[in-house]
């Protein structure tokens, strides 16, 4: 009976590990090996495309974003995501919650940004996120990745990071 059991447990194991595996080795995909922080002077906007920046400079410790873009799986970790300056500096402010946004053919009239679920942004400014991201559009030109302020909701929508070393995996 115990024989049964480490049995079952080992193939659950594989079994998870390879379906995890297939779904963040796949081909088809973006990823962006590095999280930094919007350079721009306070109560100054740096937009990328049609989406304006935070008005504080922000800088982060680590993270990274990888998104498939034939199935919608994405993720992002973001770790010490906080602002440089003002009474704020070194901390993530007022800002509690954000989300990932995937942006495709920015600058062009076909842009779209297109947002994960809300998730919270600690205190330490580390936030995570494993989801999906729905309706990408083909072509996904020049993907870009930002994270987005959630909450307080006079500054959602605003961008605070970006997605930096990117890599295009294309079947």
């Amino acid at each position: 009976m115990k024989r049964v059991y480490v049995m079952s447990c080992l193939l659950l194991f594989a079994s998870a590990a390879f379906a995890y595996q297939n779904d963040h080795n796949d081909d088809s995909g973006v990823s962006w090996k590095s999280i930094v922080g919007v350079i721009t002077a306070p109560n100054v906007s740096n937009p990328v495309g049609n989406i304006d920046s935070g008005t504080f400079p922000w800088s982060a410790r680590s993270g990274r974003a990888r998104v498939n873009l034939a199935t919608g799986a994405a993720s992002f970790d973001v770790d010490g995501l906080v602002i440089n300056g003002t009474t704020f500096s070194g901390t993530p402010g007022p800002v509690t919650g954000v989300t990932g946004t995937l942006v495709c053919n920015p600058g062009e009239q076909t842009q779209a940004a297109l947002d994960t679920a809300a998730v919270r942004l600690s205190k330490q400014g580390d936030a995570h996120f494993s989801g999906a991201i729905q309706s990408i559009p083909a072509p996904c030109a020049n993907p870009l990745f930002l994270i987005r302020i959630a909450t307080p909701e006079g500054a959602a929508g605003r961008w605070i990071a970006t997605g930096a070393e990117r890599v295009i995996r294309l079947e």
